[in-house]
């Protein structure tokens, strides 16, 4: 009992930490768990091999996936790919649908891009697009920031849903397939929640500002290449080949051989493998700019690492809490007393839920979950493969529930679409919690229905 209360406080420590005190996540999840440790009357020599056996455990399974999705992310944003596709898909449903061109292009791009530098390259458009069709700036934000979120807390190599996996043991395949099948519904509903509601709130940019975000958003030293920017097919392959190879990898992996036992399954399990399929992605990123010198294209790699180190040492972090929870058997405890509770999957969204709306953190919120949640899947009766997928994507609805004042993605949201903070709250803030019940829900029909 006194190791539970300890963890009660040690979570709210976290919160706290990293919400009034602005200290770093990597340096608090570290500090929480030395203090789990001790709590748990664990040795320091058994709390420091705890800590270094779950930080390079973790990273011994993502920290390579982690670094290749963040430099196809940087590519797609400054060769003007992410833009490009935004514009393929908006001439596909044509101007009056533009929302749903948003929405779509946000689900897409957010697979290998934060929501935030998503948000950030593509609110150009957004700004082009409501001066030209009149449809207010809320409702293309919203279509555009609700479809940038769904795949960014559940479909892998975004680095929560990621972390989640390593820290559960989930099969990443099959969290990539189901996660875009779950996304796909959470987009939906916040498209809805955009055209149906956000409509009632007018937001016209000026014509000086439509006039600056008409250019695509590039880096200053690209400028001159504007013109040059990939077509549509060169942008989306990076992205698409390695979520087709890797979820192939996981079908012919499935008991039944649906793809048989030869050379084809072979062949799958070196493309299809996540570490290999993103260096694939990596290497068709090179073909995106035109005309670029060659050391440039050797910063933005170095760019997409520097962007990756932070998320990857986050994770690490995590996975060191989880090690010494599990070390100290503080889960075995917490689990017979949650078994009593017939919560099930609905006990990872909660506590994904709370976390995120405490502190922020999208990413913060799922590490810290799934680390504290992998003891606990046993007595949760959530321990087979395909369960531990489940509470994957249960963790990603919780981590997106709900983003409000302390989330730096609501106010990328709020100043790049001249939102003020009441409006946002209305229409930024009541998505996220609609998509997160919707998530849930899915998720919940799903286990129900497969398990």
């Amino acid at each position: 009992m006194f190791s539970m209360i300890v963890l009660l406080l040690v979570m709210v420590g976290i919160i706290l930490a990293t919400t009034r005190l602005k200290m770093h996540p990597f340096l608090v999840l570290l500090l929480a768990a030395i203090c789990m440790g001790f709590a748990g009357g664990l040795k320091a020599e058994a709390i420091m091999r705890a800590m270094t056996e779950g930080f390079g455990g973790t990273l011994g399974s993502i920290g390579i996936v982690v670094a290749c999705g963040s430099i196809i992310g940087t590519f797609l944003e400054n060769s003007g790919g992410a833009q490009r596709m935004a514009q393929w898909t908006l001439r596909l449903v044509g101007d009056r649908k533009s929302p749903l061109a948003m929405s779509i292009t946000g689900y897409i791009v957010s697979i290998p891009v934060f929501c935030d530098s998503g948000f950030v390259v593509l609110s150009a458009l957004n700004h082009a697009i409501s001066r030209r069709t009149k449809i207010s700036l809320a409702v293309l934000a919203v279509a555009l920031g609700t479809g940038l979120y769904a795949t960014h807390v559940f479909v892998p190599p975004t680095p929560g849903p990621l972390a989640a996996a390593a820290n559960l043991g989930a099969d990443i395949g099959l969290v990539l397939l189901f996660g875009v099948l779950a996304a796909i519904p959470v987009a939906a509903v916040g498209l809805l929640w955009a055209v149906l509601y956000c409509k009632r709130f007018t937001i016209v940019p000026g014509e000086e500002k439509v006039q600056a975000s008409a250019e695509p958003f590039l880096p200053e030293d690209l400028k001159s290449y504007a013109p040059y920017m990939p077509g549509a097919f060169r942008s989306f392959a990076p992205l698409i080949l390695p979520i087709v190879l890797i979820a192939l990898k996981s079908i012919s992996e499935y008991p039944t051989m649906p793809l048989g036992e030869g050379f084809l399954r072979a062949v799958l399990a070196i493309v299809g493998h996540p570490i290999v399929a993103l260096l694939i992605g990596v290497s068709l990123s090179f073909l995106l700019p035109e005309k670029v010198k060659s050391d440039l294209l050797f910063n933005w790699v170095g760019e997409g690492i520097k962007n990756a180190g932070t998320i990857i040492l986050i994770t690490g972090a995590g996975g060191a809490f989880g090690g010494v929870l599990k070390e100290a058997e503080v889960g075995h405890y917490l689990g017979e007393v949650l078994s009593k509770w017939p919560l099930g999957i609905f006990l990872p969204f909660i506590i994904a839920a709370a976390l995120k709306t405490a502190q922020g953190s999208s990413t913060v919120s799922m590490i810290t979950t799934s680390a504290l949640v992998a003891p606990l899947l046993g007595h949760l009766g959530l321990a087979e493969p395909l369960s531990r997928v489940m509470v994957v994507l249960a963790i990603g609805a919780g981590g997106m529930t709900v983003s409000h004042a302390n989330d730096s993605y609501f106010w990328v949201v709020s100043q790049f679409s001249d939102m003020d903070t009441a409006t946002a709250l209305r229409c930024h803030t009541l998505a996220t919690l609609i998509q997160g019940l919707t998530g849930i829900s899915v998720i919940a029909a799903l286990t129900w229905a497969l398990l």
